[in-house]
């Protein structure tokens, strides 16, 4: 929970708990976000600044994107601890901050070098987030934080491009960095209690993370590809791509984060590979105007919504399970950018040697057959490190009496004490060990005794063993 420390009037120093962690947490990093959008990653500002001054756009491009991966990927190397991410995150805005105020000088080296140093701290930044994400933001919550982000950040992220295609470029920069700053305000004024959410090993998440990293980069080439070939050939509509451009990928996003927890996402993947396939079909065989234009936007970008959302959820719910979360977290989000790199390489080289749409298209439609080969093996692995959390949305969809029925079943080896059924119980709930404790009113350490009991007498070694066996027994609702 959030905690915010004060003063009372008798002069001693007292707590009060703010009600909605996961809005500040949003605020916060949502104003992160839409710096990295509108100018570090790849961001119309950025672009702008670059074609005013002449500078070879793609040198300075790929210096940015490789630093951000760097940032992502080691961040989780140094960051143990809540109060170390609390830190690095505002460090890395700040710092981020500083380094971006160079591009209001004239063009110069610097501009390579702070790119270089805004690229990497900003990668520390978002890293950080995975503690808050997991501490502030519960596990049912999570997919639409990550969905609350990624809208309000694109959001701002148009307004700015809007402002930018004014040719108003230093203060869309200045806008930029406004939300820097209030960002950096926001997450140097709070710290968090880090709740206890059975997480297990990290050596557990070997597999699920490198199966999801491989899926992740190899879809996100094809957002390289967007940004270096698709982009460029409807650079005569400015005005139309200045608004419209993102606004498929919040669409996409606003539906899934509306469905039931229940709805399943496989079938929206395969939608998402079908829009993306038809999208480079259109690329190919249409023309280069307006309608053209909305028509391959509204499929990629909404392809991309629904990726986006899919791995950013996945991560969520993968930061239970693991004790750095800022690692797991840095390390998804790194085969994002991972992914865009080689895409953004593919697209230059691409650009570089004249290919046609057509030979375009057959390298996307590639991509997206490597991806749907990936597909299933990253299916089995989550959902041997998920089926934790999808038991649970299971359970928690069962009536009392279902519920009953199950927990009476008992497959145990011994039978369990009344209170070891009531945290039994409380487990299946989904519930901490700290909430559990809280409910029925006992320590934390007692329910930890109580857990390896109950482990004990089902011979399994974890929750997820546990919930598995519970919820896969015969007559299973």
């Amino acid at each position: 929970m959030w905690v915010v420390s004060g003063r009372n009037r008798e002069g001693t120093r007292e707590y009060g708990v703010l009600k909605h962690p996961r809005f500040l947490t949003v605020a916060a990093f949502s104003l992160l976000f839409a710096y990295l959008l509108s100018f570090l990653f790849e961001g119309p500002v950025l672009y702008s600044l670059l074609d005013e001054s002449g500078l070879p756009a793609s040198s300075y491009i790929l210096t940015a994107i490789l630093f951000h991966f760097a940032g992502l990927f080691s961040c989780g190397f140094f960051v143990k601890s809540i109060r170390g991410a609390r830190k690095t995150m505002a460090a890395g805005m700040l710092v981020s901050l500083a380094a971006t105020l160079v591009f209001f000088l004239k063009p110069s080296s610097a501009w390579l070098v702070a790119l270089a140093v805004s690229g990497y701290a900003g990668g520390l930044a978002v890293a950080s987030w995975g503690w808050f994400l997991r501490a502030g933001t519960p596990k049912n919550l999570r997919l639409r934080s990550c969905a609350d982000v990624l809208i309000v950040s694109n959001l701002i992220m148009i307004g700015i491009g809007m402002v930018t295609q004014q040719g108003l470029i230093h203060m869309a920069l200045a806008l930029s960095l406004v939300c820097l700053a209030a960002g950096a305000f926001l997450t140097s004024r709070f710290s968090l209690e880090v709740p206890d959410d059975g997480e297990t090993s990290s050596g557990s998440l070997l597999r699920p993370m490198t199966a999801l990293f491989l899926f992740v980069a190899v879809i996100t080439i094809n957002s390289g590809l967007m940004y270096q070939v698709v982009n460029p050939a409807f650079a005569h509509l400015s005005w139309l791509t200045s608004w419209y451009w993102a606004l498929p990928y919040i669409a996409a996003l606003l539906i899934i984060r509306s469905l039931p927890v229940k709805t399943g996402v496989p079938g929206f993947l395969y939608g998402g590979m079908a829009m993306m396939i038809a999208a480079f079909l259109a690329f190919m065989v249409l023309g280069r105007d307006s309608i053209h234009y909305i028509v391959v936007d509204t499929l990629l970008l909404g392809a991309c919504g629904i990726f986006d959302l899919f791995w950013w959820s996945i991560l969520g719910e993968m930061l239970s399970y693991g004790k750095n979360p800022v690692a797991i977290f840095g390390t998804g989000l790194a085969a994002n950018v991972f992914g865009v790199l080689l895409g953004d390489m593919l697209g230059i080289s691409i650009r570089s040697i004249g290919l046609r749409p057509a030979e375009v298209t057959v390298i996307a439609l590639t991509v997206v057959c490597v991806t749907l080969a990936l597909l299933p093996p990253l299916n089995r692995q989550l959902l041997l490190l998920l089926k934790n959390h999808l038991y649970l949305s299971r359970y928690s969809l069962m009536d009392s009496g279902q519920q009953a029925t199950i927990l009476h079943r008992s497959p145990a080896f011994e039978p369990l004490t009344g209170r070891e059924q009531e945290v039994l119980q409380e487990i299946l709930a989904g519930k901490s060990n700290r909430e559990i404790a809280g409910t029925l009113f006992i320590s934390e350490s007692t329910v930890k005794t109580h857990a390896r009991n109950i482990y004990g007498k089902y011979d399994v070694g974890s929750r997820a063993e546990l919930i598995s066996i519970l919820l896969r027994s015969p007559g299973t609702p």
